[in-house]
C-alpha cells in the first residue's frame, strides 16, 4: 500500500506535468479565459480612452509594435506602479517603435485624472463591460486581470504575460520586445 506522503508527492507530480503541458500549449488557458495562441492575428478594437480624439483602434498603430496591458483599477498600488514603470520607461518604448496602450473597466473620466495624477503620457482606454477584455482572455467578474500582450507591426500576436509582477514587468517587456525584434 501507498503511503499519504508517497501519494501526494505522486498527485503532485501529475499536476505539475499536465499544468506545464497545458501552460505551453498553443490555446493556452489563463484565469480569465482561454488565450489565442501566439501569431494569430490580435483581436481588433476601438474604444474610449482619455487621449487624443477620444477613441483608439487597435488598427491606428499598423507599422508598430503594441505592448496592450490590462488592469484592474486606476489608483491602486499595483496598478499605479505598473503605470509609472512605463512611463518612466517610455523613450525605449519609442526606440523599439512601440505604443503602450492600458486597458481597464475604468471611466474615461476616471483615466484622465490617473494620467494626470501620474503624469501618463500613453493612452488608456475604458472598456467598462470587458468586450476587449474578454477577447483577449483578460476579464474576471468586473474587471481586467493584470495581463500584457505585445502586437507586432502586421497585428499578431506575440508574446503574452500572465503572471505580472508590477514593479518589473516593464522591464520584462522591453527584454522580450529586444529577443522578438532581433529574430
Amino acid at each position: 500500500m501507498i503511503g499519504r506522503r508517497r501519494l501526494l508527492q505522486l498527485v503532485l507530480t501529475v499536476c505539475l506535468i499536465g499544468f506545464s503541458g497545458w501552460l505551453w500549449s498553443p490555446a493556452a488557458l489563463a484565469m480569465g479565459g482561454p488565450q489565442l495562441p501566439l501569431g494569430s492575428p490580435a483581436p481588433d478594437f476601438t474604444l474610449p480612452t482619455n487621449a487624443g480624439d477620444g477613441s483608439v483602434s487597435l488598427a491606428d498603430y499598423r507599422d508598430q509594435w503594441v505592448v496592450l496591458y490590462f488592469s484592474p483599477r486606476d489608483f491602486t498600488s499595483g496598478c499605479t506602479l505598473e503605470a509609472q514603470r512605463f512611463q518612466r520607461d517610455m523613450a525605449n518604448y519609442k526606440a523599439h517603435n512601440a505604443q503602450v496602450i492600458g486597458v481597464s473597466a475604468d471611466s474615461v473620466d476616471s483615466h484622465a485624472e490617473f494620467c494626470d495624477a501620474e503624469g501618463l503620457e500613453f493612452p488608456l482606454l475604458s472598456d467598462p463591460k470587458g468586450v476587449v477584455s474578454k477577447a483577449y482572455g483578460s476579464w474576471l467578474g468586473a474587471a481586467s486581470l493584470r495581463h500584457t500582450y505585445i502586437i507586432d507591426p502586421d497585428g499578431l500576436l506575440r508574446a503574452r504575460f500572465l503572471g505580472v509582477r508590477p514593479a518589473i514587468h516593464s522591464q520584462e517587456v522591453l527584454a522580450t520586445l529586444d529577443d522578438l525584434q532581433d529574430t
